[in-house]
């Protein structure tokens, strides 16, 4: 993020309680330390509300890096293959989104295609580990896409014990519960189980609140949410309010012109398009990234 839009979202993150109703205001510190409103309420007056929204990134349980492709082999974590250029090609995907998003102070990006089989889970995986590798810097990929959730077999991660997405989105399940990290850079969010009401629980008006949870929990700098297919259900639409753009995922053997506006028009009016991303465009056998 730009220094002004980093600025912007600690304020956000610190002196707002996710806690908070619609129409309440947030308490203030003051120079004493205590918490007061913006009508100096009394401290006496003041409870159950922090001072600071505690940072709990340091606090999630860690899992092994991944140390080995997807199974099957045939759609490989390209970070693990630096001289693939598929790597490189991920690297200045990376590279031309963190310009976009800095210069904009945005920091929340969907992941999706058109239709299943486009590997918009492959795109998210892969973008998300590029991102991780720079060096202090936080980033979140949460796995969104309820209905078939892929991105812990994807990277051989566990689901934690008390985790439960939909759980989460309803605000049943606390942070710490549910995100883990892998290595000190990237966190992730994962889903289990199928949920054949996902766009029900993405609408909810729990979800907006328990993501801002998350973001005042773990302060990320970029935010990657894998959804579903946008032509198949109303799942990837009921979240487009969440977030500040959207990277499209097409196949260079299938996917259509026809596909591509469909899914614009879904968009119009409710978020931005950062840019569509083709996979499989040189060879059958391998995904390749084009930017």
């Amino acid at each position: 993020m730009t220094e002004q839009g980093f600025k912007r979202f600690r304020r956000r993150g610190v002196n707002r309680s996710p806690e908070l109703g619609k129409g309440e205001r947030p308490m203030l510190p003051d120079k004493d330390g205590f918490i007061r409103g913006e009508e100096d309420v009394p401290p006496a007056s003041v409870t159950n509300l922090p001072a600071r929204i505690g940072d709990e990134w340091p606090f999630l349980p860690a899992q092994p890096t991944v140390g080995g492709p997807v199974r099957g082999g045939d759609r490989p974590l390209v970070n693990l293959c630096r001289d693939d250029p598929a790597a490189r090609a991920f690297d200045l995907l990376r590279t031309r989104l963190l310009q976009a998003l800095r210069d904009n102070g945005w920091s929340r990006v969907a992941i999706a295609a058109p239709l299943p089989g486009c590997g918009a889970t492959f795109t998210a995986v892969n973008l998300a580990l590029s991102l991780a590798r720079i060096p202090d810097s936080r980033t979140v990929l949460m796995d969104l896409n309820l209905r078939t959730p892929g991105v812990a077999g994807a990277l051989g991660a566990r689901v934690p014990a008390n985790g439960d997405m939909r759980r989460f989105l309803g605000g049943e399940v606390p942070v710490r519960e549910q995100f883990i990290r892998v290595g000190e850079t990237l966190a992730l969010g994962l889903a289990a189980a199928s949920d054949k009401d996902a766009a029900e629980h993405l609408h909810d008006g729990r979800t907006a609140k328990s993501l801002g949870r998350m973001f005042s929990a773990l302060r990320p700098d970029v935010v990657l949410y894998d959804l579903p297919p946008v032509l198949v259900h109303d799942d990837a639409a009921a979240f487009l309010p969440h977030v500040d753009g959207v990277l499209l995922v097409a196949d260079g053997e299938s996917t259509t012109a026809a596909d591509i506006k469909a899914c614009e028009r879904v968009f119009a009016g409710r978020t931005r398009l950062f840019g569509v991303v083709l996979n499989r465009v040189r060879r059958r056998t391998r995904d390749r990234v084009e930017c």
